[in-house]
């Protein structure tokens, strides 16, 4: 893979990674992504959340939009400066999104290398963004330390949901916050069946082994943790109210 132009290049770090954008998991992502039309247009991208009401995902993004308006206006009522890290951040709209909260610096970090160039690319000129390259658990963030981190639509994407979080939690500092949102968090008894669910839809589109790169976390192992559950898409008040509220929002704090 080409690397992309130096004023794109000047708002990626790099961890060490000579080779890219060539990992098989990065190669298995975009081919799935533009098969399920999540790849978008930079200007597409420019715009997000908002999008075409006759797009394939309109309805989905009609979700996150909401999902993010719930956290900007959360981080903007604290009203003091504010460290951002995105984790799993794609095409960058939501750490974009994020990065106009006044007083507010925001890096987007994560290993698919083409979306973040699209992010880069996208959102050149915001002097309050910038993106890293590489994976949150290999020490690449050595001992920064921020007052947020957020995993939007990303956590699914992480091996282990204890370990993850136990590794955010050292680069908070004091009364940081780490926010899940837009993910499914499962119960323990339903985990297997939503896995099989998983298998047969990446199988449909000839990635079944995708199923190694995709994790089903149980909400029960954030019990470890201080948190609290902000949005609760099983709740009453959710289903007498009849929202499309169908994610978790989880807070936990250092």
């Amino acid at each position: 893979m080409n690397l992309p132009d130096s004023s794109i290049l000047k708002n990626i770090r790099f961890a060490g990674n000579e080779n890219p954008g060539n990992s098989l998991f990065e190669k298995k992502y975009i081919t799935i992504r533009c098969m399920e039309n999540r790849l978008y247009s930079d200007d597409e991208v420019a715009y997000l959340p908002d999008i075409s009401t006759d797009h394939t995902h309109f309805n989905e993004w009609v979700i996150r939009k909401k999902s993010s308006q719930r956290l900007i206006h959360y981080l903007t009522e604290k009203k003091k400066r504010l460290l951002i890290l995105e984790a799993g951040c794609g095409n960058g709209w939501l750490a974009h999104c994020l990065s106009e909260i006044p007083h507010t610096e925001v890096i987007g970090l994560d290993i698919n290398f083409t979306e973040l160039q699209q992010a880069a690319r996208v959102f050149n000129d915001n002097a309050h963004l910038s993106f890293i390259y590489g994976d949150i658990a290999s020490g690449i963030l050595q001992d920064r330390l921020f007052d947020v981190i957020v995993f939007a639509a990303s956590i699914q994407y992480f091996p282990c949901l204890s370990e993850t979080i136990s590794n955010c939690l050292e680069h908070l500092k004091p009364g940081g916050e780490i926010h899940l949102i837009d993910s499914p968090l499962y119960d323990t008894r339903d985990i297997e069946a939503a896995k099989a669910r998983s298998f047969e839809y990446y199988d449909s589109l000839g990635f079944p082994e995708m199923t190694e790169y995709y994790f089903h976390h149980d909400i029960n192992c954030l019990q470890e943790f201080p948190h609290k559950i902000l949005q609760n898409p099983n709740s009453i008040l959710n289903k007498l109210w009849g929202t499309k509220d169908c994610f978790y929002w989880i807070c936990l704090k250092k």
